[in-house]
Parts: structure tokens; sequence; C-alpha cells
């Protein structure tokens, strides 16, 4: 990428990231303020239906479930993919994509849980530790698009050959998701705003950072061969 173009996308992603935290925010603002008499009942309904329905294997299978998108392990994914594609591509793009989809996503995290404080689910909640009003979004829900999703994006548009064999990492929300509604640590809501939001967030990063044509991959490696 030239200078220009790279000022260009810091700007483009900048305002996406803003433009997403916004909404997020809203939809925060909205569940618990206006909306809350509307939407609190049917979120609690959900999660005491799911806590009336737990068994042993089943909170085995939902503690397995949400561990594959805990932050310490999305972090190392992220990272390991991160340098090992750039060694790969001899560039250092594949870093910096996933070091923006990641840190990118963290940010807007930290940033709503802060100025949208919302308590979990009022049931028994089987993942111990968690802060009691960072309910929304999901946290691991968004890990779980952003690492996962986003390795499928950069695989199908580096090495499209391989993409077979990462398609099944876009599974991953449809384990975490049920998952953390299982244990009780988020309302359907929250879930669904990260479903939402972290989509949003994935596709535009990879739409402005991954490259797009085989030309794109050649100057890649080039680039940090010079370098």
């Amino acid at each position: 990428m030239s200078t220009s173009t790279r000022r260009e996308a810091a700007r483009t992603l900048a305002l996406v990231w803003i433009v997403v935290v916004l909404g997020v925010l809203g939809v925060g603002w909205l569940l618990t303020g206006p909306l809350v008499s509307v939407v609190d009942p049917w979120d609690d309904g959900v999660a005491r239906w799911l806590e009336d329905h737990r068994t042993a294997d089943l909170d085995t299978a939902a503690a397995a479930g949400s561990a594959i998108a805990d932050t310490i392990v999305g972090v190392a994914i992220a990272v390991v993919v991160g340098l090992a594609g750039s060694w790969w591509q001899r560039s250092w793009r594949p870093f910096v994509y996933f070091a923006v989809l990641v840190g990118g996503y963290l940010a807007l995290y930290l940033v709503v849980t802060h100025f949208v404080p919302r308590d979990r689910p009022p049931v028994e909640i089987l993942d111990p530790g968690l802060v009691p009003d960072h309910s929304f979004p999901s946290g691991h829900v968004a890990t779980s698009i952003v690492v996962y999703g986003g390795i499928v994006l950069w695989v199908a548009a580096v090495a499209p050959r391989w993409r077979r064999w990462v398609w099944p990492l876009l599974l991953a929300p449809l384990v975490v998701a049920p998952s953390r509604l299982y244990q009780g640590a988020h309302h359907p809501t929250d879930v669904m705003t990260s479903l939402v939001s972290a989509t949003i967030w994935v596709l535009a990063v990879a739409h402005v950072l991954l490259p797009r044509t085989a030309d794109d991959r050649v100057q890649d490696r080039s680039a940090m061969v010079e370098a």
C-alpha cells in the first residue's frame, strides 16, 4: 500500500468504527432505557427457560463452546495466525489486518460496557468471575465472529484454494452464542447485537485491508522483501 492508500484506509476504518460504536451505544441505550419494560421480560424469560433445562452434559458442552471464544484464546489465535501469515506472505498486511480486527472490536467493547452498563440475566451464571454489569454486548460472540470469521475471509482472499478447509470456522458463532445464553452470561439481545455489529466490523476491515486480486498478493510479498 502507498502512503496515501494507507491514510485512506485508516480514515475509512475509523469512520466505520465510529458509526458501529454509535450504533451499538444507541441499541444499548434503547434496551436499558425506553424499551426496558418491553425487552427485559422476554430476555429474562429466555434465560430462565434455559436455566430450567440445564443438565450436567449440557453444562460441559456449553463451557467448551464458550471457551473457544475466550478473549485470551481469541487474541492468541489472531496473533499466531497474523504473524504466521505475515511470514508466509512476506508482508505485514496479515498481522495489521488481525490487529485491527481484534483491537478495534475490543476497543468498541470497552467503550460500550463503560457507557451502557447492563446487569447479567437473573439466573445462576455458570461462567464465574464475570463483571456483573457487563452483559451488553457479548464479547465472546463478537470474538467468535471477528477471529474465526476473519480467518476465513483472509484465507479466501490470499489462498483461495485453501478456503474449503476453513469454512467450518464460520460455525463458531453458532456454537458460542447458544453456549453464552445457556450459561446465563448474556441476554438474547446482547448476543444479537454482537452478531450484527461484529459482522459489520469484520466485513468492513476485510474489504479495506485484504488484497482483492492476485496482483495485490504479489505486491504484498515484494513490499516486505524490499523492506
